[in-house]
């Protein structure tokens, strides 16, 4: 497998668990219980892998030919929780060496 479908498919799985992470974790724990230190913690890793997200997105729009519609879908999928679990499943190339 090529090693820039590779390195967006890791950023991917990172932005996905980070997301959920912070909406499952940290949030509960900010509005719950007033800890706020693991979303400012949380929250910032999950923002540098977002705009690490979008921009993998545009390159894979560049590299694997994609139409702009299916750069639209990915990069909407980043603001769903599982959303780029489902972008990987349906819009990159499967791993053949298995």
């Amino acid at each position: 497998m090529d090693n820039s479908i590779k390195a967006f498919r890791i950023i991917s799985v990172l932005e996905a668990i980070s997301f959920l992470v912070l909406l499952l974790i940290a949030m509960p724990l900010k509005y719950i219980w007033d800890m706020p230190e693991m979303v400012q913690i949380v929250g910032m890793a999950h923002g540098i892998l977002f705009v690490l997200y979008v921009i993998g997105a545009y390159w894979m729009y560049e590299k694997l030919n994609w139409s702009f519609k299916t750069l639209i879908i990915v990069v909407i999928c980043s603001v769903l929780p599982l959303g780029p679990f489902y972008a990987d499943n349906k819009y990159l190339p499967k791993n053949k060496a298995a």
